[in-house]
């Protein structure tokens, strides 16, 4: 058995990195993710007057649940939370102008239904090029709050923002969804904003959010699931057992979930209370899934499922496409240049048998590209990478761990 430390979760750090700043007092955050992401976020939060400790292991974040010191310029990299959570946060300031910019990357990813939402609450907000895209200036003079519509199908990262901005309206928000994606991931918004001191109260679709800000606290960040699951896939590919500890049965992250699409596929599967471990029986099945609420992992099964002995097909996973890259097609590409039959739709793929051969694999600059493919490497050696350097966004140690961890199952 192999035991593999993952580093922190960037869905949690993000999320805490903006409670910490909105609450009264001091946060420290334990085992956070260090990454381009999550240290552009940080370095977002210095630019406005957050202070902002960083040790090894945890960082320090003084709350200033007014605002942001004074106006600013934020350039957000390639950070989606980054580029969507923190025009939300400085919203809520007394006053200000603050304008943010992203990397090309990120100005092609889509804003407008979080953008519209925050108009529709008075906030004074104007996209400064392409309606719907960094860059954007935000001329804050406070939220009242009060009840929205909002259709968060593109990505749940919208609601995610909104939730958190309502403690720090006047009235609070009443949130109606229409359609939601990823609804995981606002399971761990409503979690970590409970733990932060806020309760949120959710009937079906609608969202209620109190006035009354956040408290400070000392908040570990469990390991990042969908990076666990390079590892575990490579588990149920190569005919080894592979145990990641800190991700149990009480995981914040849904997509823990993906060992659910590898049990079905064949493997054996433990969710214990602080652990999971997965392990080969040997096989991978064909299967039909629907991922929608586990989409990050898309790439990771895609990555393996010419292994299986029937085709595999994902559906409902329409929102890849408006990622980092399209990863739906990335996928399509790559496995067909690989040497796989692959057919797609517009919210589905579908994979075939085969005998991949070894090729370069066109990234378009996203890390779940490189760190999906990795795994196929394994069964597939010889695969290379026009831009294996963009994995720092979310692992800048992956090829180093992941090699380390390779030349471990070949001993085995």
């Amino acid at each position: 058995m192999t035991v593999i430390d993952i580093p922190g979760s960037k869905s949690v750090t993000a999320r805490a990195l903006f409670l910490a700043a909105a609450a009264e007092g001091t946060t420290t955050l334990l085992r956070p993710l260090r990454s381009d992401d999550t240290e552009g976020f940080a370095e977002g939060l210095r630019t406005l007057g957050y202070e902002v400790a960083q040790e090894a292991d945890r960082w320090h974040i003084e709350g200033r649940p007014a605002g942001p010191a004074a106006d600013a310029e934020v350039y957000c990299r390639d950070g989606a939370t980054t580029a969507r959570f923190l025009p939300t946060l400085v919203a809520a300031a007394a006053s200000g102008t603050y304008r943010f910019d992203a990397s090309a990357q990120m100005r092609r990813r889509p804003l407008a239904p979080l953008t519209r939402a925050l108009t529709a609450l008075g906030v004074d907000l104007r996209h400064e090029e392409a309606e719907g895209h960094h860059p954007l200036t935000v001329r804050a003079a406070g939220v009242g709050g009060g009840e929205l519509t909002l259709n968060a199908g593109e990505s749940s990262q919208y609601l995610t923002a909104l939730l958190m901005l309502g403690p720090l309206t006047a009235k609070g928000l009443r949130i109606e969804v229409t359609e939601l994606v990823s609804a995981p991931y606002v399971e761990i918004t409503l979690a970590m904003m409970r733990d932060f001191g806020v309760e949120v109260l959710r009937e079906g679709n609608t969202f209620t959010v109190p006035p009354g800000g956040y408290r400070a606290t000392a908040y570990a960040v469990e390991p990042d699931a969908s990076t666990a699951s390079y590892f575990f896939a490579a588990a149920a590919l190569t005919g080894h057992e592979v145990t990641v500890p800190g991700l149990g049965i009480g995981a914040l992250q849904g997509d823990l979930r993906f060992v659910d699409v590898l049990r079905e596929m064949g493997a054996e599967v433990n969710v214990g209370a602080d652990a999971t471990t997965v392990r080969s029986t040997g096989r991978l099945r064909g299967i039909t899934v629907n991922m929608r609420d586990i989409s990050d992992t898309m790439p990771t099964l895609a990555a393996i499922a010419s292994y299986a002995d029937g085709p595999v097909v994902i559906e409902d996973v329409a929102n890849t496409r408006v990622k980092e890259c399209d990863r739906l097609e990335a996928c399509a590409e790559n496995l067909r240049a690989m040497g796989v039959t692959v057919h797609t739709g517009p919210d589905r793929i579908e994979i075939h048998p085969g005998a991949p051969k070894p090729t370069e694999i066109a990234t378009h600059g996203d890390h779940r590209i490189v760190m999906s493919f990795a795994v196929a490497g394994l069964r597939t050696p010889g695969l290379t990478y026009d831009d294996p350097g963009c994995v720092r966004k979310t692992f800048p140690r992956f090829h180093e761990v992941f090699a380390d961890f390779a030349n471990g199952l070949e001993t085995r």
